[in-house]
């Protein structure tokens, strides 16, 4: 454990008593945001990021000293391992250099090495990989043997050869090494299968492509194995072979003569045969998982940005889910999202009943007093937000598009027909288009995370690392925000720590028989949620107009009692310190640190003070689209637009212009200045400029930029 500790302390930089107490904490069933928040002290402030890289790291090198004792316990049972066998694997820093070790001892399936052995080939193996100067074809004769189907030297030689391109095979240097200038030297060559160019026409740009593959970036080599996947690419990965046949060769020649002569050949089959095919595979799922893991931290900051989006708030929205020939469905919802009324209008063509449409929404505007109305950004939404701006209503009310994406999803979903059993999806699409309005993180999470659209090859990566990191993200989010116990869903609910769906389900019942919750304290008494589960869950869950007002703050309930201490010293109660800065500013905060809470915390208790229960989102911007553009036949070259960003890739980033079709700006476009990453520069749903720089109507594809000297 002592060696695992110091390997992660030494690679994240991170003292080893942090990391060995992160650690403690995360066994114990801690969740990341819990320990980022509220273990400040025992961890050193580390944050999110930095405790899941612990987490990450330490859950490899388990599996790397799980994969260790299990060999050792195998050579021991087998009465094969020796002290220098444990002490090389021992020593061994990776899964790689463990099963080159393991290797020679490996069960054996039959292979040309093992049918010469049983020819009793083996001894004439070694007089050749000696490599002495003898005469290899006087010695060769003697093993020579009608029996043990040995008809002649060339055979006998052949099944020497057999024998020794195995050992080389197993050389832990040759291995090493030969992995070494596969992982930094292998190009990737990919061509078209025969007779597949027109089917397999979107993977053209690589019918006959190489390239070194430590430089291919991911979202190339992830397009690449998937023509392959699919069954249009073939696909191979290696090194200069005269480079990889030097290497061997000075690790094991030794010298010039007639035994080196015939090593050479075997080194020649041992290289083709057996490591090229191994040292391949190695290479592919190298690059594979690094692949993986930059197309997943893509994917989960862009999920991120768009949970966090700013939320309009506690304001009643009338949402349409747009359409031509079907009509427009639209809903109006209450502050808290409850669905209040559905209809249906036909405002566009083939019906265009605009006068009807045009009553039906002042009067449902007027009705429910609405706020805001939010307009699916599908078919016809351009349309329907030129036929809304249009109408005067008797009221302040901002139209404005949202991002429709994955609301089918819901829509169809179990979890949306559970809410609304009596109303179709079109009816179920156009709610989710007004709640994520409203708060858009409280909705989104009853998604899948993978519906949303806000990656790439999102379909091609682990699946199950993909899951794991966007539920992280997802709960990260939903804990930075918080969530009011009292009108928040079972999903929203799943995702606090410590919770998860039973306990989420159950206190949806509770709140259900028993009316909305007083106090955070009466959340003990939903089943199932014990002392563990509110530690966890406690400072995130919120209670607004609760009778302690700490309830409502993100100050947990193991630190009310500094809280209640500081209101005796100041005379005053609890609730008058809350938003009184001139009162918490004269609060000597060092003189309550104490062996359960120390400065860090304290800190933070005085943050909330000031202001309990603040959303850490941005505030909400109405935004609108160019009102000459509607189809991408308005777009013209040399246009600057407004733009939303909807997807960030590791080569550019996707805007919405307020079509059907996304822009593209890529990665060269971003800045005036060299761009690694566009996330540096740019943020999902941010509100930008770009120039129109081509335009292709036929393939549906508009290339932008928003560099500064071309916006001028």
């Amino acid at each position: 454990m002592y060696q695992i500790i110091s390997k992660i302390s030494n690679e994240l930089n991170i003292a080893s008593d942090k990391v060995n107490k992160v650690i403690k904490l995360l066994e114990v069933g801690a969740s990341i945001p819990f320990i980022a928040r509220y273990r400040k002290e025992i961890t050193g402030n580390l944050d999110e990021v930095a405790i899941k890289k612990i987490r990450d790291i330490y859950e490899k090198l388990l599996i790397i000293e799980v994969k260790r004792q299990n060999i050792i316990n195998y050579l021991k049972n087998q009465n094969i391992l020796t002290p220098v066998i444990e002490n090389e694997l021992n020593k061994a820093k990776t899964l790689s250099e463990i099963e080159d070790i393991y290797l020679p001892y490996k069960p054996k399936k039959k292979s040309k090495a093992t049918i010469a052995k049983n020819k009793g080939l083996e001894p004439l193996a070694e007089q050749i990989f000696l490599q002495n100067q003898l005469n290899i074809y006087a010695l060769a004769e003697k093993f020579i043997s009608l029996e043990k189907e040995v008809f002649s030297i060339e055979e006998a030689l052949q099944g020497a050869r057999d024998i020794i391109a195995e050992w080389i095979n197993e050389n832990k240097l040759v291995r090493s090494s030969l992995r070494n200038l596969f992982f930094k030297e292998a190009i990737i060559h990919s061509e078209i299968i025969k007779d597949k160019e027109k089917e397999g026409d979107k993977y053209k740009d690589y019918f006959s492509y190489k390239e070194i593959i430590a430089k291919t970036p991911s979202y190339r080599l992830l397009a690449i194995y998937r023509g392959e996947k699919e069954g249009f690419l073939k696909v191979k990965i290696f090194p200069p072979e005269i480079k990889a046949l030097t290497i061997i060769q000075d690790i094991i020649i030794k010298n010039h003569s007639q035994s080196s002569e015939q090593v050479k050949i075997a080194i020649k089959d041992a290289y083709k045969r057996l490591l090229l095919p191994s040292l391949e595979t190695q290479t592919r799922n190298f690059y594979k998982e690094k692949a993986d893991d930059e197309a997943i931290k893509v994917f989960s900051e862009n999920l991120k940005q768009l949970l966090l989006a700013p939320p309009l708030g506690k304001k009643r929205v009338l949402a349409i889910d747009p359409g031509f020939k079907n009509g427009c469905k639209l809903v109006c919802l209450n502050e808290n999202g409850v669905l209040l009324y559905n209809e249906t209008i036909y405002p566009h063509p083939p019906q265009a009943e605009r006068k009807i449409a045009t009553a039906k929404l002042k009067n449902l505007v007027k009705t429910y007093k609405i706020d805001a109305i939010a307009i699916g950004n599908g078919t016809a939404s351009r349309e329907t937000e030129n036929f809304i701006k249009k109408i005067s209503f008797d009221r302040d009310v901002i139209a404005i598009i949202v991002n429709e994406s994955g609301a089918s999803v819901y829509s169809a979903s179990a979890i949306a027909r559970e809410e609304f059993p009596n109303y179709d999806v079109m009816v179920r699409g156009a709610v989710s288009i007004g709640r994520r309005l409203i708060d858009p993180l409280a909705e989104l999470v009853k998604i899948e995370p993978k519906a949303i659209g806000v990656g790439q090859y999102q379909h091609d990566v682990d699946q199950n690392k993909l899951q794991k990191s966007l539920e992280e993200t997802v709960m990260s989010c939903v804990n930075a925000v918080g969530v009011d116990v009292n009108t928040a869903s079972k999903e929203l609910l799943t995702y606090v720590s410590g919770i998860g769906p039973s306990i989420a389900a159950n206190i949806i019942k509770y709140r259900d028989d028993n009316g909305p919750f007083k106090s955070r304290e009466e959340l003990k008494k939903v089943p199932r949620l014990g002392e563990k589960v509110f530690e966890q869950a406690a400072g995130f869950l919120k209670i607004p107009n609760a009778l302690n007002p700490l309830d409502n703050s993100a100050v947990h309930p193991e630190s009310y009692y500094i809280v209640e201490k500081i209101a005796s010293d100041l005379n005053c109660e609890v609730k008058e310190l809350i938003n009184n800065y001139d009162m918490i500013n004269k609060i000597k905060i060092e003189q309550y640190i104490d062996n359960q809470t120390g400065l860090l915390t304290l800190t933070d208790i005085l943050e909330e003070l000031k202001k309990p229960g603040r959303d850490p989102r941005q505030s909400f911007k109405v935004f609108e689209f160019d009102k000459n553009v509607h189809t991408i036949n308005d777009i013209k070259i040399g246009m600057i637009l407004p733009a939303i960003i909807t997807n960030i890739t590791a080569f550019g980033v996707f805007v919405d212009l307020g079509i059907h079709q996304d822009g593209l700006v890529h990665i060269s476009k971003l800045s005036d200045n060299f761009v690694n990453d566009p996330n540096d520069v740019v943020k999902i749903n941010q509100h930008v400029k770009v120039k129109v720089i081509d335009v292709d109507v036929e393939r549906k594809r508009i290339q932008l930029s928003m560099k500064e000297s071309d916006l001028i």
